[in-house]
């Protein structure tokens, strides 16, 4: 018999990270040692007292039945106050936070609550691919905002269509790194409030910022609350990627929409998951710090080895933990990571898989160790060096 697939997955785009994924396993089934750069999986453990709160809970029968659909109250309780600690906003934890199975599922789940066939929703070009999957399963019709290099990756809001129902914000940016000010998210409410479109800002990396400088809850500005809602995870901040645990703050009925569909998809995260989390939220702050220094000291390491090797021109990344650096042409991106894997055994994700106005970059992971970026910043820079003298010397052994 012929499995003919509905349209709704015929139509989704390609999986850019999990071919990169197979890429490097290839590799590595090979005997060859690759960097991979191309993922933003945090390498470092989940701190000690996290673990153990995982253990404890999961030892509790509470957690071994079904817990409520809509997660447990304690924990929506511990992302109000550590909204309120962290970003000065007051939250209703009943009607104003959905816990989610990671964010990646809740952006989802925001379209398909959202979007009827054919409604217009705003992604950041470059962005980050998952926005275009709920679109095209809640079959809207998905529109640009360019992020601008001249506007330091801003979009220019004035390109706000006003037929929009959806609009995704993702700041600190992945992949551009960039930050937005208090100003642009003012602005950007006005937009959303004079057409009726719902901002979701995706917050993923809000604590990873470099130099000093401070993220911007959407809630946190006058009427964000009311025009949107904000995704946040844990997988970053905490080193806890694969517990697989996030929530959305915000509107309440937005927020009952998203809690009204996870009624039908699922049963909520293991109870003990959800414990666990509390104790993440609910730790010193220095964890978070000694993190953000890890990456900020990675990333300084990475532009110095760069700089000294000959490339020059990569922008400092003011927050994620991504670089986005830009790549010589007429090669495409997607050429360029294909060469530095091929050469260089170094995997990198191509721009062009971020959307249109990726094209002319590659974005690095700052995941590996800092003795890991700095021989990947040697190799990178010794391919531009042959790119720029014209030679192509497939399989160069690296430091």
């Amino acid at each position: 018999m012929i499995i003919q697939p509905a349209e709704r997955i015929t139509g989704l785009p390609e999986q850019m990270f999990a071919r990169l994924v197979q890429q490097v396993e290839a590799r590595r089934h090979q005997g060859l040692d690759v960097i991979n750069l191309g993922q933003g999986n945090p390498d470092q453990p989940t701190p000690d007292r996290i673990v153990r709160a995982l253990q404890a809970a999961a030892e509790n029968p509470r957690y071994h039945r079904y817990i409520p659909f809509s997660g447990l109250a304690e924990l929506k309780q511990a992302v109000a106050a550590w909204y309120q600690a962290r970003h000065g906003v007051t939250l209703d934890p009943d009607r104003e936070v959905a816990i989610l199975i990671g964010s990646k599922i809740g952006l989802q789940e925001l379209a398909l609550c959202l979007l009827n066939p054919g409604d217009v929703a705003l992604v950041p070009d470059p962005g980050y691919p998952d926005y275009w999957s709920g679109i095209r399963l809640a079959q809207g019709t998905m529109l640009p905002l360019r992020l601008k290099a001249d506007m330091n990756f801003l979009p220019d809001l004035d390109e706000w269509h006003p037929q929009a129902r959806l609009a995704f914000v993702n700041y600190p940016n992945n992949p551009t790194g960039r930050l937005a000010p208090p100003g642009f998210y003012d602005d950007a409410i006005r937009q959303a409030a004079r057409f009726g479109t719902v901002i979701a800002h995706d917050l993923a990396y809000g604590d990873i910022v470099y130099d000093g400088l401070e993220s911007v809850s959407l809630l946190s500005r006058p009427g964000g609350k009311d025009v949107g809602v904000e995704f946040t995870t844990l997988s970053k901040s905490y080193n806890m990627a694969g517990w697989r645990l996030g929530f959305a703050a915000g509107h309440h009925t937005i927020i009952r929409l998203i809690e009204l569909l996870q009624d039908h998809l699922h049963c909520s995260q293991f109870g003990a998951v959800q414990a666990a989390g509390i104790a993440a939220l609910s730790g010193p702050e220095a964890e978070v710090v000694r993190l953000r220094e890890l990456f900020q000291a990675r990333r300084d390491r990475f532009l110095a080895t760069a700089a000294a090797h000959g490339w020059d021109g990569v922008p400092a990344s003011q927050g994620s933990i991504f670089m986005w650096c830009p790549v010589p042409g007429p090669a495409s991106a997607l050429a360029w990571a294909e060469r530095l894997l091929e050469e260089e055994n170094v995997m990198v994700a191509p721009g062009s898989g971020f959307g249109p106005g990726g094209e002319g970059y590659i974005r690095i992971s700052l995941t590996e160790s800092a003795e890991r970026l700095e021989s990947a910043a040697i190799k990178i820079a010794r391919a531009l060096a042959r790119h720029a003298a014209g030679q192509r010397t497939p399989g160069t052994v690296g430091p």
